[in-house]
């Protein structure tokens, strides 16, 4: 008689399935234990470890391996220890179903009866299979509930904490042994708009510190919305080491940021647009040839396109510095005037909003107000909350008058003082874009940040 070959699957996919007995090591054990016993030849285990039964095929790697080989004419049957290590999801069991028939290959569970070599059987598996997938849809929908909760209660939910915080009582707190150094992170980046030199310099100051970030987390730091405090759209989630505008600062500059082929710093990199196709100009040095011989390099800026697609702009670096210290305290008075004119000193809404907020938590865990009343009075909060946020036009009085302020005296002569490298970031940290004229290829304006 033909020895039959078998293939034992084993799957857990949460710490439960672990506490309950159900960890690999145990499911392999039975398996093998079973194989032996019914003097199979054992071919292969192909283990799927903290997969869910409800996810496809395609995401489930040892079962992927596992169908191969059973494809390639290697296996004769298919060990499982339940019905629910191996699917609860009909539509992917049937699938991987056809396969196995196809190749003449079946499956049994050990520690249950399933027959599908019959009609009856085959829709007894269909049933059980049903109501395991409606089970694992209502437990996601409790999982769901549940984490909601903790997420209006401001609780973290999303494993460790991310470097520059420490979980107390389940909610974030900023890391006294790490707060310095994200600290340093963002004044540094400020001062130099390149998160390359960010990460070198971390990683230079910081080399014999205990905690000190990896290259991913110094990254992570400058690229997560988180380090402002606001979580999904809600703002004061987190004690936040940075404003939002200061985030989409750093988001607007990483967007923009340009290399030029040279290691020559340009003062407005990533700042100037082409009029004709959007895209930003780039730095390069012109040679120029003097009377007497001898040579003078300045610095130009023109669009990767111009030669093969449209006409674009050529301009000097010392022009638009000019057009761009001629026109930036004017343009800030004239934007500080209309902000005035728009009755723009509103009192922000915002702390009222949470403490109601806080109140409302308080109310509900001491049971005093109902579920269906707690939603929607903390749905109606969190939309006032977001409105609020997005009326910043109080703040940007204040910001342009405490720019105005930076900009008075004789700022003109510190701002001469600075090499290329500063005076981009000073730029970086002011202007959002500088306008091209598309006619005349001249600086027409520019947008603040």
């Amino acid at each position: 008689m033909k020895q039959l070959r078998c293939a034992l699957y084993p799957r857990v996919s949460t710490e439960e399935q672990f506490i309950n007995g159900l960890s690999l090591p145990a499911q392999i054990k039975d398996l093998t234990e079973y194989a032996e016993r019914m003097g199979y030849h054992i071919v292969g285990t192909y283990a799927d470890e903290g997969v869910s039964a409800r996810k496809p095929v395609s995401k489930r790697p040892a079962l992927l391996r596992l169908l191969h080989d059973v494809e390639d004419g290697k296996i004769d049957i298919i060990l499982v220890t339940k019905l629910d290590r191996w699917f609860r999801n009909i539509k992917e069991y049937q699938t991987t179903q056809e396969i196995l028939e196809r190749h003449h290959c079946y499956w049994k569970t050990i520690f249950e009866d399933y027959d599908t070599s019959t009609a009856n059987g085959q829709m007894v598996v269909n049933i059980m299979l049903a109501v395991a997938q409606n089970e694992c849809d209502r437990t996601s929908e409790r999982i769901k509930v549940v984490l909601e909760h903790k997420i209006r209660n401001g609780e973290h939910v999303t494993g460790a904490a991310p470097y520059g915080y420490v979980s107390v009582n389940k909610k974030l707190q900023k890391d006294p042994e790490t707060e310095c150094i994200v600290n340093e992170i963002f004044d540094f980046y400020f001062s130099c708009f390149s998160k390359h030199k960010t990460v070198a310099h971390i990683m230079n100051r910081y080399g014999d510190h205990p905690r000190r970030p990896t290259v991913y987390q110094v990254n992570r730091v400058l690229s997560t919305e988180l380090y402002t405090g606001i979580y999904r759209g809600m703002p004061g989630f987190y004690p936040a080491y940075i404003t939002k505008e200061q985030f989409d600062m750093i988001k607007n500059t990483s967007d923009t940021k340009t290399y030029p082929h040279t290691a020559e710093p340009y003062i407005f990199s990533g700042l100037i647009t082409c009029p004709a196709c959007g895209r930003v100009l780039t730095g390069f040095r012109k040679k120029n040839t003097c009377k007497d011989g001898s040579f003078t390099f300045y610095k130009r800026y023109r669009c990767s396109a111009k030669y093969d697609k449209h006409r674009s702009p050529c301009i000097t670096e010392k022009v638009i510095e000019e057009y761009m210290l001629d026109h930036l305290c004017p343009s800030v008075t004239n934007v500080i005037a209309t902000l005035q004119n728009r009755d723009t000193a509103k009192i922000s809404k915002a702390p009222a909003i949470r403490a109601e907020m806080d109140r409302l938590n308080i109310l509900f865990q001491k049971g005093r107000v109902t579920a269906e009343y707690y939603d929607s009075q903390y749905t109606a909060l969190e939309k006032d909350l977001r409105k609020e946020s997005e009326d910043t036009r109080a703040y940007d009085l204040e910001k342009y008058k405490k720019l105005r302020e930076e900009i008075s005296g004789d700022w003109r002569e510190l701002y001469e003082m600075l090499d290329a490298a500063h005076k981009n970031a000073f730029w970086k940290r002011i202007v959002k874009e500088i306008h091209v004229d598309k006619d005349t290829h001249k600086i027409s304006g520019f947008s603040f940040v």
